[in-house]
Parts: structure tokens; C-alpha cells; sequence
């Protein structure tokens, strides 16, 4: 997920990070290799102490090893791929190994703040990719110490040492010894230059499927997530925000408020200008309190009158309104190769459709939370985010404080899903306890949460498409008009908008030579910003949606139709988050195997039809086939799921499945039921019973979640299993009924037409 511009990676010095690892032992004399503490006078001593940060492996005297993860873990299982890793190139048992996560490490420099433990963050599905080399590398460094350590106390030549889990082995001297026998002497020697890394075919732990380390932890309730965080004489707070978009507060009555017990403070906060860059995201009036249920009886007895907004008349209907308007005349040329519209009044045929995205939520099953202890020279924050670096920048804007006396610690994370880019509530949490001086942990209700988001943009698409006489596309064009998720960025021109909802490279950019995108902007007060795969969700519905239109007007099968234009390219040049190539190949490849598992081309009964859709993005590869029935009273039914990733390499297929599993439940979830309205101003919608997940029992028991490595090389699998699982589902839909579904959610749209 694209970051916002308070979420933004911190720039990194330029120096390889592997370089800064240095080995020590802890004072009970353990092996640590990791990075070292540095301060104004320089690095501390290798010998810090068993209390030291920033570790990545930690082996005990009793051979027992710890691993550390440096990245946030929001439910994609990096707490477990990452070490996993470290692991493979350390030689341990994997089931030996405990893993302890590291808290933010920023490093200040002449050139500003870097990272002390490589970057951390995770958005866009480079949690790995990332770090795909470096750990690897943690763990080879760690194994060679060891080997050079066994080597001096045998006095044979390193070469002839090797390892075995856990153990180095000199055949040839008939020695062998256990890591925690050579920790004390390893722990002393210099960081050897960059070892060499395992072949894969030596892999014992990396691309096996391994569980989840946490699940455990997770089903007995241990797991620690923001929202379980305590500390001595912390305080409670909840805010009540303005209900309308952009509103303020003209005044507040706490009388009867502070009647309630243990309310203990409550004043206002002062949100964004109109207009401006977020740090939170709406004004408000907190209220402090002994336990979360006094804050909340609390902010239920507040009495608030709001200041107009300029956004107060905003409302989906105009919205809608306003894109077809705009729609009706000449928008930003964003991207034009060939002569499109030359080649469109020379076409056999032209067809042309529009479709409809909506807003939606983020709706992470754990709200927002946070922690913080503002004193007056430092400051300690404990949050669910997705980047940490963000949340040190929030605190920082809040407080004055200089970046390097906030403390920051990531818990596991609720479900992120691109909202815990933004760390919006990590700021609210600062302006309460610098306010009031307790150590407070603000937290959001499920109605702050759907009613304060950042959301996923909505917007109206145009596809034309210009035929020739074989009734292949010869021109092709996307036009939209949308609220840009750039809108409020700090430093993003007007005419820079359409990047985050275009991408000039994607699907079918290089197969189609007269290729043109236009952009509308819409400028609705709705805030917006990343959702799971951010505009890939909407132009991949879209784009999916109308190349079947394109085959069912012109008699074509729809597998061959995409088939044929893929098989135009063997390799296209993609410039966008991902590249810096796609391979179209990959594609029919998955396409291919999914009709075939579901088995397309048979005939089925009336009311019951097969979609397939496919789609690219941020490296990785996905293809869905679907098959529905549908009642004649409109009850739709799905009846089987089969999903198929290329992510490259799987370095834990276990987790790529789960992956593949849940964002193609989160597609056609979405697709199903979700939508954000607006009306004067305001959210619509309040919890899950206006904004209805998708059931359970509503998955089918026939769902298959396939995954394909292709190469040695990893990429990100966070988003890539969403884009096509609605256009497939979609299509399934028209092929069982002749409805085509132009507008999402699907809601009760088959209902009211088959009952017609």
C-alpha cells in the first residue's frame, strides 16, 4: 500500500546496513549479533549487557537461540518469514528457535535521521522483498563467527568446518561442538565481510511450510495487541469528534461529564485546517477518565455544539453527480501512446461502458489504540501501526520533541489493511497525555473507526475500447473521475493527483498499441488513503469487468480473449511500484490453471455460471475462477473458490496461502456488501450491521487457495490476492443470469432485477 504523506520511509544513508552488524555477549555471556547502540560520543562497547536493543540472534550458553523482528507484523506472518530466514542460513532447528520482536531503531546524522536496524514499515507487500537479502545475511554472518570460532579452538582451517543444526563439524578432526559451546569465544571475534548465502537446494526451512509461530500465542489469548497494553497509573481516553466532515468545535458543556465517576479530565483538541495536511483527523473534545467505560459514559453525557464546515452539503448522491458531469467534457491526458482517437473513428467497432467504485472502510477487527507517555524531554508510544517511523514523526509534530527521545514499540497489529499507515491516533494520543501528563491509552469504539477513515477512494470509470474487423482491441482508453487518495498530501500538485489512481503501465498498456488514460478529480472532504492494493482493487474490477463485456458483445470466449492479448508481449517494461518488468506469460499461466481446476468450459445448468478474472501488482501474480448459482429471486450462492498466486518464491507457502486465503475473502466481502455513504457531511454508516462483513457461512467448502513459485526470487503477497476476486465473481454472476454488475457492492441489485 502506498504510503501517505505522514507515513512516508525515512531516507536511508548510504551505506550497506549488513556493514553496522557488530557481535557481543551479554553479561550472562550469551552471543548477540546485531546493531550497535550509538550515541553522540560513538558506539558503545560490543559488551552491553543482556538488556541491550537492537539484536538480531541471540544464542544462550545452553544453545537455546532468539531471534530478533524488526518489522511490524499485521497478520501477513513476518514475525515468523523473517526469522525464518535468519534460521535457514544460522543452520538451527527451527523448532528451537524463540522469536522477541525490536522496537523502532532511528539512527540521527549529519544528513538527518536513518535507521538503526534496517528499514520498518510495512506497506505495499515489502515486508520481505525488503528484507529478503539482508536477513538472510544476519544469519550467514552469525553461522561463519561460529565456524571461525570452532576453527581457532580446534586450530584447523576454517574450510574444513561445517555446520549441522546447531552444531559446527570438523569431519576431518572428528570434532564437532554445539553453538552454545562456542558463544563466549564467537562473541569476541570482528564481523566478517559479507558471507556467502545458502543454494537453495540446501534449504531446509525457507520455502517449506512452516505454522505461524504466534498461533499458539494467538488462540490462548497471549498474544499482546495495542489494545491489551497497561501500565501502572495509566489513564483512559476516548474522544468525541466532529460528526461532519471538516466540522470544529464552537463549544463543549462537561458538566454533567464530570459527574461521572472516574472522569477525570476533558477539554478540546484542535484537528487539521480545512485544506491541510493531516496529522489527526478531526476536530474533537477528549475525555480522560480511570477506565475506558468512564471515558465512554463520559463522552455519552458531553454536550458539543459543532462549528459549520464548508464540506456540510457533501453527500454520495452529489458525488456521483459531480463525476458524470465532469465526465461530459475534457479531463487531464495523464497518458497517451499511438493516435487513439484517430484509431477510434477508424474501429469496426467501438464499445464503451461505465462503472461505478464506492468508498469503503478499512474496518480492522481490532479499532484504533495507542499508548503514550509524553514527559517533558522524552516520550514512550506503544501502538499498532504499520509504520513505526510514522508514528515517531506524529509524536514529534505534537509535542516538540526531538525524534530521538521518543521511544517507540510496535505491538501486533489488529488488522492494517493500509489504515495503520496513517498514524493518526498515535498523534491524538500524545496531545492527551503531554495535556493532562499521565501515561494514557486512547482508544476508538468500532463506530470511531468506521466513521473516521481513512478510506479507500471512490470513482466513475469510463472503458472504450476500439475494435478491429477480428474484434480485438486496436484502441483502448480508461477515464475516471475520482477523489484522489493524494488529496490533503503535503507536497502533491494538483496536476499530480491522478498517480495514485492510475498507473500508466498496467494491464493493457503494452498489448493494446493506442492506449490513452484521462483524469477527473473530484475534491469531496472525504478523507482518503491507502486500502489493501489501493487503486489495483477498482481498475482491476473495472478493466476485468470489461473485457468480458468486450467478449460476450463480440462472441468470444473471455480465457481466450485475455489470452490473446497477453500473448502479445512476452515481457513489458513496468515503471510503477513492482517492476522494473512485468511478464504477461505469468498471467496466462495462472489463468490457464484456474479454468482448468474449476473446469470452464463444461456446460453447467441455468442459473449457475464461472467468472475468471486475473491481474498484476507489486510484483506478484493472481488469477481467480469462480463459480456461482443464482435463484430465480435473485439469492446468490457461491460455489466454489478457486485462487492462484505467483509470488516467485514462497518462502512460507503456509503463510502465502493464508494470505491468498483472506484477501480474496476481503475481495468479494467488499464486493458483496461494502460501501461508505455520505450525507450533509456525515459517514453514514456506524458498525458491522450497516456495514456487514462477509459471513462465514456464506465461503464456500470448495475453495481452493493454489500457490506457484515461478523463480528464486520473492515478491509481495499482502495485496495482490484482492484485485481480481471481484471481477471474477462478477462475471460469474452475468454468466449465470445475464446481469452484468457495473456498480459495487452487488447488495440487492440481482434481487430487485430478477424480481423485476
Amino acid at each position: 500500500m502506498s504510503k501517505n504523506q505522514h507515513t512516508t520511509a525515512e531516507p536511508e544513508v548510504d551505506r550497506s546496513r549488513r556493514k553496522l552488524l557488530i557481535a557481543g555477549a551479554t553479561i550472562s555471556g550469551s552471543f548477540l549479533l546485531g546493531v550497535p547502540i550509538i550515541s553522540p560520543a560513538g558506539p558503545q562497547s560490543s559488551n552491553t549487557g543482556s538488556s541491550r536493543l537492537g539484536f538480531f540472534i541471540n544464542i544462550l550458553e545452553n544453545g537455546d537461540v532468539i531471534i530478533g523482528n524488526n518489522q511490524p507484523e499485521i497478520g501477513q506472518g513476518l514475525r515468523t518469514t523473517l526469522p525464518m530466514l535468519v534460521a535457514e542460513e544460522l543452520d538451527v532447528e527451527w523448532l528451537k528457535v524463540r522469536i522477541e520482536s525490536m522496537p523502532l531503531g532511528l539512527l540521527k546524522t549529519m544528513d538527518g535521521y536513518t535507521w538503526k536496524y534496517g528499514g520498518q514499515g510495512v506497506g505495499g507487500s515489502t515486508g520481505l522483498t525488503d528484507n529478503w537479502t539482508f536477513m538472510r545475511e544476519i544469519g550467514a554472518t552469525a553461522r561463519l563467527m561460529l565456524m571461525q570460532a570452532a576453527a581457532q579452538l580446534w586450530n584447523v582451517p576454517l574450510q574444513q568446518c561445517s555446520t549441522a543444526p546447531g552444531q559446527v563439524i570438523c569431519a576431518s578432526a572428528g570434532k564437532q561442538a554445539s553453538y552454545g559451546e562456542l558463544v563466549k569465544l564467537a562473541s569476541a571475534l570482528p564481523t566478517p565481510e559479507a558471507p556467502t548465502l545458502k543454494a537453495m537446494a540446501d534449504y531446509r526451512i525457507v520455502g517449506k511450510p512452516q505454522h505461524n509461530k504466534e498461533v499458539i500465542d494467538i488462540i490462548t489469548g497471549k498474544s499482546q495487541y495495542g489494545i491489551d497494553t497497561r501500565t501502572p497509573d495509566m489513564r483512559y481516553a476516548v474522544i468525541s469528534r466532529s460528526p461532519v466532515i471538516n466540522g470544529s468545535v464552537a463549544s463543549f458543556d462537561d458538566t454533567v461529564t464530570r459527574t461521572v465517576k472516574g472522569v477525570l479530565d476533558v477539554f478540546s483538541i484542535e484537528g487539521p485546517a480545512v485544506g491541510a495536511p493531516y496529522v489527526i483527523l478531526a476536530h474533537g473534545v477528549a475525555v480522560v477518565a480511570t477506565s475506558t467505560w468512564a471515558a465512554l459514559k463520559g463522552r455519552e453525557a458531553l454536550k458539543v455544539e459543532w462549528k459549520g464546515s464548508p464540506n456540510h452539503k457533501d453527500s454520495s448522491e452529489k458525488f456521483w453527480q459531480q463525476n458524470h458531469k465532469m465526465m461530459s467534457g475534457q479531463g487531464q491526458i495523464v497518458h497517451d501512446q499511438g493516435d487513439f482517437p484517430a484509431t477510434l473513428k477508424t474501429a469496426a467497432r467501438v464499445i464503451r461502458h461505465h462503472y461505478e467504485i464506492p468508498f469503503v472502510s478499512h474496518a480492522p477487527l481490532e479499532p484504533q489504540n495507542c499508548y503514550a507517555w509524553v514527559q517533558k524531554n522524552k516520550a514512550h508510544v506503544i501502538a499498532p501501526t504499520q509504520m513505526p517511523s510514522g508514528a515517531s514523526r506524529a509524536a514529534a509534530a505534537v509535542t516538540g520533541l526531538e525524534r530521538e527521545h521518543i521511544k517507540v514499540e510496535m505491538s501486533r497489529v489488529g488488522g492494517g489493511f493500509g489504515r495503520r499507515l496513517s498514524n493518526d491516533y498515535v498523534a491524538e494520543a500524545c496531545i492527551i497525555s503531554q495535556k493532562t501528563g499521565w501515561p494514557i491509552k486512547l482508544q476508538w469504539t468500532r463506530e470511531d473507526d468506521i466513521k473516521n477513515d481513512f478510506y479507500r477512494p471512490g470513482g466513475t470509470h469510463e472503458l472504450v475500447a476500439g475494435l478491429d474487423k477480428n474484434d480485438l482491441p486496436v484502441a483502448w482508453s480508461q477515464r475516471l473521475a475520482s477523489a484522489s487518495k493524494h488529496y490533503r498530501r503535503a507536497g502533491v500538485k494538483t496536476e499530480d493527483l491522478w498517480q495514485a489512481e492510475l498507473y500508466p503501465d498496467d494491464f493493457p498498456q503494452a498489448m493494446v498499441e493506442n492506449y490513452r488514460l484521462e483524469y477527473f478529480h473530484n475534491d469531496i472532504g472525504m478523507p482518503r488513503g491507502s486500502w489493501r492494493a489501493p487503486a489495483h482493487t477498482a481498475n482491476a474490477f473495472v478493466i476485468q469487468s470489461f473485457l468480458d463485456e468486450i467478449a460476450h458483445e463480440t462472441g468470444q470466449d473471455p480465457l481466450a480473449l485475455r489470452l490473446n492479448l497477453l500473448g502479445r508481449v512476452e515481457q513489458q517494461a513496468y515503471s510503477g511500484h513492482g517492476g522494473p518488468v512485468m511478464t504477461p506469460g505469468r498471467l496466462s499461466r495462472l489463468l490457464k490453471f484456474v479454468a482448468k481446476r474449476i473446469d470452464y468450459a463444461a456446460a453447467r445448468e441455468k442459473g449457475r455460471g464461472v467468472g475468471i478474472a486475473a491481474h498484476f501488482t507489486f510484483g506478484g501474480y493472481a488469477a481467480h475462477a469462480i463459480e456461482v448459482s443464482v435463484t430465480p429471486a435473485g439469492e446468490l450462492s457461491i460455489e466454489r473458490i478457486v485462487a492462484a498466486i505467483d509470488c516467485g518464491f514462497a518462502v512460507n507457502p503456509n503463510a502465502v496461502e493464508a494470505q491468498l486465503q483472506g484477501s480474496t475473502i476481503d475481495g468479494i466481502s467488499t464486493a458483496l456488501g461494502l460501501e461508505i455513504t455520505l450525507r450533509d457531511g456525515q459517514v453514514m454508516q456506524n458498525n458491522f450491521n450497516d456495514y456487514p462483513l462477509l459471513k462465514i457461512s456464506r465461503v464456500p467448502a470448495r475453495f481452493e487457495a493454489h500457490v506457484m513459485n515461478y523463480d528464486d526470487t520473492p515478491t509481495g503477497v499482502g495485496e495482490i490476492g484482492i484485485p481480481s476476486a471481484a471481477p471474477a465473481l462478477t462475471n460469474a454472476i452475468f454468466n449465470a443470469t445475464g446481469i452484468r454488475i457495473r456498480r459495487l457492492p452487488v447488495k440487492d441489485q440481482l434481487r430487485k432485477k430478477m424480481t423485476a
